[in-house]
């Protein structure tokens, strides 16, 4: 069986590497690329929550010390589809993607710990953009075209354990790889030969996550929960070559002949801040839960040819607030299988960090927010597996400064397979 799961776990890790989500958001331009918080289905589905909510089978991508109250092996696998309409105040454009949102493998430790590994991506790139000069009788004069394509995934540990009754802590270490190219090529009317720079670059950084949570019981089976998280700060280290080159487009679009002007180094970081994330939540074990968390983080500082002192965005302090819960009508029914189905939902207010200047001018910057609400099912399988589905709709960005709206629909959809054989003595006769 662990041989099985380990080999399942290194093909999809493979596949993970090699085939970096397709992403359309033109936001995507900036800095590494749309960046997206881990969590699993079950937690998107109730907002995003998770730091103060931990359960006997459930993965948790938030808070590490979760793991502490984990009884079961469970290994999981999501997908998301994205649908986006992007709307710059005068044009619309829909677009659809699909990807793997994440792999990974939890099992207890005996009776008072738990630890997890898989893989996830944490930002993806994916645009293109065309801006046209007219002249006055509205020809084309010059085009220049703006495409990019990549992203950034991690491999994460978790470990988690109770050092007294009610109080659980953890850790987690993850490390960030990834590639990004971007490119502009410039074409102007009646010239044969046109001109496209290249930048090409590779992403490398690891961190550090400390995470706690409190649980008290308030009455019968009444529980209050409380958790924190900590990620600690750390450099994503970013290297590559950058090129100019000459090329000429067959008559179908092809690029052909590219004769390079000139190839440099570059190399930069992004000095990511401290991330912390407190949350609150109240509710019964398999019948219902509520809970509320904030996230916090200093403004992204930027180095080398990452600088965006004279760009047209810049990093200022982000945060978000969510709030969900889930309600399970009854676990264990006999008479209607949707008396065992798990009922999610949530909603979520992020301010990004991302500032752009649409003007032009990098004198008038606007911050892009986030939106979201969501809700979600659980349907049971046999024994303690599930299937979970996610819907999140929400919007992104503004049509204000010269800057484009996002509507997104997101689908999730993830299967949570508990096995209650692992780590358990075999009787031998």
């Amino acid at each position: 069986m662990i041989k099985n799961i380990l080999l399942v776990f290194l093909l999809i890790t493979s596949l993970a590497i090699s085939a970096q989500r397709t992403n359309s958001s033109p936001y995507s331009f900036f800095g590494i690329g749309e960046e997206f918080n881990p969590v699993t289905a079950e937690q998107s589905a109730m907002g995003g929550i998770g730091v103060a909510f931990s359960h006997y089978k459930y993965l948790n991508f938030t808070n590490p010390a979760a793991y502490a109250d984990l009884r079961y092996t469970t290994y999981s696998f999501g997908v998301l589809n994205n649908e986006l309409t992007i709307d710059n105040g005068s044009e619309v454009q829909s677009t659809n993607s699909t990807s793997l949102s994440y792999f990974a493998l939890a099992f207890p430790l005996g009776s008072k710990a738990g630890m997890s590994f898989g893989i996830q991506p944490i930002s993806s790139v994916g645009y293109s953009l065309v801006n046209e000069t007219l002249d006055a009788s509205g020809g084309i004069t010059e085009r220049s075209i703006f495409s990019g394509e990549g992203g950034v995934s991690r491999v994460y540990t978790s470990f988690g354990i109770k050092i007294f009754k009610k109080l659980s802590i953890g850790f987690e270490a993850d490390y960030s790889f990834g590639n990004i190219e971007n490119s502009i090529t410039n074409q102007i009317a009646g010239i044969s030969l046109s001109t496209k720079y290249k930048e090409s670059t590779i992403v490398r950084g690891g961190a550090l996550t400390l995470g706690a949570q409190y649980k008290k019981v308030l009455k019968k089976d009444l529980v209050l929960s409380t958790g924190a998280t900590l990620k600690m700060g750390n450099d994503l280290k970013v290297t590559g070559d950058e090129y100019l080159y000459s090329l000429t487009f067959t008559n179908v679009g092809n690029e052909f002949g590219r004769d390079t002007i000139s190839q440099s180094s570059v190399s930069g970081n992004y000095k990511l801040p401290l991330k912390a994330t407190l949350g609150v939540g109240l509710g019964e074990t398999d019948k219902w839960y509520v809970g509320v968390e904030y996230e916090n983080q200093e403004a992204i500082e930027t180095t080398g040819f990452l600088n965006t002192t004279n760009a047209p965005y810049k990093y200022s302090e982000s945060n978000r607030i969510s709030l969900g819960g889930y309600y399970l009508p009854k676990i264990n029914s006999i008479s209607s299988y949707w008396h065992r189905v798990t009922y999610r939902a949530g909603v979520r207010l992020e301010k990004t960090g991302l500032l752009v200047d649409g003007s032009g001018l990098n004198t008038n910057f606007t911050q892009v927010n986030d939106f979201g609400m969501s809700f979600g099912l659980g349907l049971p399988l046999r024994q303690l597996s599930t299937v979970n589905m996610g819907f999140e709709f929400g919007k992104r960005g503004t049509t204000n400064n010269n800057l484009i709206q996002e509507n997104y629909f997101n689908f999730r959809l993830s299967l949570s397979l508990t096995d209650t054989q692992w780590f358990q003595k075999r009787k031998i006769d």
